[in-house]
């Protein structure tokens, strides 16, 4: 058994033994006992230590008093002031500010002779003060405790002076024992006797050092009283790299030390606690080296790896402590304190893996939680889908955002750039659901979208169509559609989803494509089946069941429904297709039970909006744009069904990696855009927080009405600039690599050209140039070669897979030409908006060259691919106003607003 004697001790210590750190016997003066940190934490240790606070100063506060469970500890203006009121008090406590520490100390050694302890609670104090400091306490045989410390604490006596060790309620993690414990960090302090007391481990002493550059009581102090402490049978020390106090200590009874912080000694200052630089040598590694040539060890105790001795050892892990502790002690002849109580391992009250299977020792097994805990997860696991908590969203969104370095937005957490590689079906699932879905998901969107596609007869139509003959923009014709389709007619499909997902959930569905779930307990719901079902034969249900056949697609709501043994309703085969989809991400909680219940208003907004674009010549009573129901509903994606609908003709492949490009790229430019701030300030008018009163498709004209040429319109600037370049000459099929047109020279012509006007204008003193549309961008720019980064990831998504653009093409040669012909100093970047246009005219160039379709025609198009992506994304960014908004949000103050006359 180690127990070698205690040695000289170089400096003056009042304190002989941890025993007398803190006592029963011990009255506290706490200065400025009113601050923030101090009225938090003194009244639990006030109260856990008997009432050993006699009063508090704060200037200027004097009569109030701090209120704790043990009763009122009175304040008083100063130090004297208090004595002078009759207290009479031992230990000192500092909650002062760095500047102020050194004469708080001084005040409370200058007016009280029967000061023993300070315990100085402030961090980041000078080193000069704390030299004074330690100065004053040495003359007048004071303890200095700190500074940046949580303060002492004695399990053996429950007492606490200063700070917060053993948290709220010190006795469930300060068990009596024979362990002691000095720690660089407060939190650790605590942390440390609860992993001991789970081991079987109690404590006797708690120091928390601090860990400034000057530690007052330090490891030598420690080791001292920790010899002369009948209580202590041994000691663990948590250390911080930073100072050689460790190494002076001399131990003379048992250790385990934990060293850690090996990552600060590549840093070139201090960081946290006063930590350790490069280039020093008392970094955590060298600490290591100083406790295990102490300990005559020669590695690191780990369990796999349990090196110790009789004098101790030395861990990295404070999990690896009570193991490490309990080898030494047996190597000591000497047990545990009591019966180990449980372990610090990670027990998991709730738990999901979503559907992914992980290794044994990954899968966390899930445990009861304590009261009230174990009830409220019981309430949350019965609340169907997320709650998001309101706030004010005036500028900004839970759905979208722009990186401004690469200027690249996403929706949901998918940038655009990827939305750009996923069809149209898949980023309707992604704007609604937060998730792009999978195969399944993509039938059963085509399937409910492609139903509200024909609005042959429908009045939304007839109103569409109106609007088209009185000349209006795109915009104008898809609001006059909308606007028809309001909360009555989406109302029942909604309804019906609402008890879906009541009924299904109280059942224990957690798959929604699950073929062998048992349906049996709801085929007696009666409120259910007098919802979902119909009089007669409902033609439009037949089609989409028809469709739903065709393609394969899993549903258990839709089996559900065929069970029934009667014809269900259109709204409710919708009902079942949309709660299918949001099934999964209601049971993971991405989405709220709002939007779920709202999924069938949007997908008939979004069927209608893309119907209402084409032609009422294109509805017919069993086709849309040419294609039979049968077809649209069983095997047509709405990707190339949209397309489409914007071409007027099938499209080929190329058309359609071009018009899929476009609506991910298209998707969303955050919540900035004058587009989402019309969606979302239509929102915040009808009011989020009564959500039942806000009207989806009047926020949809919110959107619609924040469109227009200057914004939506705009990419048809590019095409036009194109259309220019490349109008006298031979080009047949812009998508063809052998087109035969001589790139570079067309380039060099333009940059001439535009440096020829560049010169005239600046001549003529004119100072508002025209620009070249799609070149150069305020982000990227000043390099000898400028990229875009979203241009760059399309261009080399297209040589992926082997498309041809000769626009695009055109473009990357024109930015070379202009800095040749000295228009610019760098390479010119070429933008975004260039590739929108060049796809723009890839897909439409052949039918305008053959006088099929004029330039306004172009400019239609360009306008409605453009509003059907921001049509998704403004979607999106309606749903999270809706739930996460506040009422009238959008608002400017009236002290933003300006007069301007």
């Amino acid at each position: 058994m180690y127990q070698p004697g205690a040695g000289d001790f170089k400096y003056f210590v009042g304190i002989s033994s941890l025993s007398q750190i803190a006592t029963r016997h011990d009255r506290v003066c706490v200065l400025n006992i009113l601050g923030g940190e101090s009225s938090e934490v003194t009244p639990v240790g006030h109260a856990w230590s008997g009432g050993n606070v006699v009063f508090g100063t704060s200037p200027g506060r004097g009569g109030q008093v701090l209120a704790t469970p043990a009763g009122d500890i009175p304040v008083y203006n100063s130090v004297r002031e208090g004595l002078d009121a009759g207290h009479r008090f031992n230990c000192g406590v500092v909650y002062l500010p760095p500047a102020a520490a050194r004469d708080g100390v001084a005040e409370l050694i200058r007016v009280n002779p029967e000061l023993k302890k300070v315990f100085i609670i402030t961090e980041k104090i000078a080193v000069h003060d704390a030299r004074e400091i330690r100065a004053m306490g040495q003359q007048h045989g004071i303890d200095i405790f700190g500074a940046n410390c949580l303060g002492v604490a004695d399990a053996w006596n429950e007492v606490r002076i200063g700070g917060a060790l053993g948290g709220d309620n010190p006795s469930d993690t300060l068990k009596r024992g024979s362990i002691a414990i000095l720690s660089n960090s407060g939190g650790f302090t605590t942390t440390i006797a609860q992993y001991l007391r789970m081991a079987g481990w109690g404590t006797t002493t708690l120091v928390s050092s601090g860990k400034d550059v000057y530690i007052h009581y330090a490891a030598p102090e420690f080791a001292f009283a920790l010899a002369n402490d009948a209580r202590s049978k041994a000691a663990v020390l948590y250390c911080e790299p930073g100072g050689y106090y460790e190494r002076d200590a001399e131990f003379t009874k048992p250790v385990v030390a934990c060293v850690v912080g090996r990552w600060k000694a590549k840093l070139t200052r201090a960081v946290g606690h006063a930590g350790a630089m490069a280039g020093g040598e008392d970094d955590a590694a060298a600490k290591e080296r100083w406790f295990m040539d102490k300990f005559g060890v020669d590695a690191i105790y780990t369990p796999e790896n349990p090196v110790f001795s009789a004098k101790g050892a030395v861990v990295t892990n404070i999990a690896h402590i009570p193991a490490a502790l309990t080898e030494v002690m047996r190597a000591n002849a000497t047990l545990p304190d009591f019966a180990p109580e449980g372990t610090m391992e990670l027990k998991a009250w709730f738990g999901g893996n979503a559907g992914v299977e992980l290794p044994a020792a990954l899968d966390l097994p899930v445990v009861d939680a304590i009261e009230p805990y174990r009830m409220q997860i019981g309430q949350l696991a019965r609340q169907i889908g997320a709650l998001f908590p309101r706030e004010g969203l005036k500028d900004a969104s839970g759905a979208s955002q722009m990186d401004p370095q690469t200027q690249v937005s996403s929706l949901h957490g998918v940038s655009v750039l990827e939305a750009a590689r996923l069809p149209l079906e898949a980023n309707v699932s992604l704007a609604l659901l937060r998730e792009a879905g999978g195969e399944n998901d993509r039938k059963l969107v085509n399937v409910a979208l492609c139903a509200c596609l024909n609005l042959h007869g429908d009045p939304a139509l007839a109103a569409a169509q109106a609007a088209r003959d009185a000349g209006n923009a795109p915009n104008s014709v898809l609001g006059a559609a909308l606007a028809i389709v309001g909360p009555r007619r989406t109302a029942g499909a909604g309804e019906i989803a609402a008890l879906l997902i009541e009924r299904f959930h109280a059942a224990g569905l957690r798959d929604a494509l699950d073929d062998d779930f048992d349906l049996g307990a709801l085929a007696d719901d009666a409120a259910l089946r007098r919802l979902v079902l119909a009089d007669g034969p409902d033609p439009q249900a037949e089609a989409m069941l028809a469709g739903l056949d065709a393609r394969e697609a899993r549903s258990v709501f839709v089996r559900w429904l065929r069970g029934l043994g009667a014809p269900p309703t259109a709204d409710a085969v919708l009902a079942a297709i949309t709660t299918t989809l949001a099934w999964g991400p209601l049971l993971r909680k991405r989405v709220s039970r709002l939007t779920a219940e709202r999924l069938p208003a949007w997908m008939r907004l979004i069927g209608t909006a893309i119907g209402a674009s084409v032609d009422a010549a294109r509805h017919g009573p069993d086709t849309f744009c040419e294609i039979p129901t049968a077809s649209l509903l069983g095997e047509a994606s709405i990707t190339d069904v949209a397309c489409r609908a914007l071409l007027d003709r099938a499209p080929s492949a190329a058309d359609l990696f071009a018009f899929q490009t476009l609506v991910g790229i298209l998707l969303t430019n955050g919540p900035g855009t004058i587009s989402a701030q019309g969606a979302k300030g239509a929102v915040s008018a009808d009011g989020p927080e009564a959500p039942q009163r806000v009207q989806l498709n009047k926020a949809l004209l919110g959107f619609l009405t924040h469109t227009g040429y200057a914004h939506g319109g705009n990419g048809f600037e590019g095409v036009q600039f194109l259309m220019a370049q490349f109008r006298d000459t031979s080009l047949i099929d812009p998508a063809d690599p052998a087109h035969g047109i001589d790139v570079a020279a067309l380039a060099v012509r333009c940059a001439e050209d535009y440096a020829q006007y560049k010169a005239s204008a600046k001549a003529a003193g004119s100072a508002d140039l025209r620009k070249i549309p799609g070149v150069n961008h305020p982000v990227f720019k000043d390099r000898p070669v400028n990229v875009d980064p979203r241009e760059a990831f399309i261009r080399e998504l297209m040589a992926a897979r082997g498309e041809s653009n000769v626009f695009h093409e055109f473009y990357r040669a024109l930015v070379q030409a202009l800095r040749d012909a000295g228009v610019s100093r760098t390479v010119y970047c070429v933008t975004l908006d260039a590739v929108i246009a060049a796809l723009l005219l890839k897909l439409t160039w052949q039918p305008w060259r053959a006088g099929e379709i004029g330039e306004a025609a172009l400019e239609s198009a360009a306008f409605t691919v453009f509003l059907y992506a921001r049509l998704l994304g403004c979607a999106a960014e309606i749903d999270d106003h809706l739930n996460r908004g506040r009422n009238m949000d959008t608002r400017s103050p009236a002290s933003k607003c300006r007069f301007v006359s």
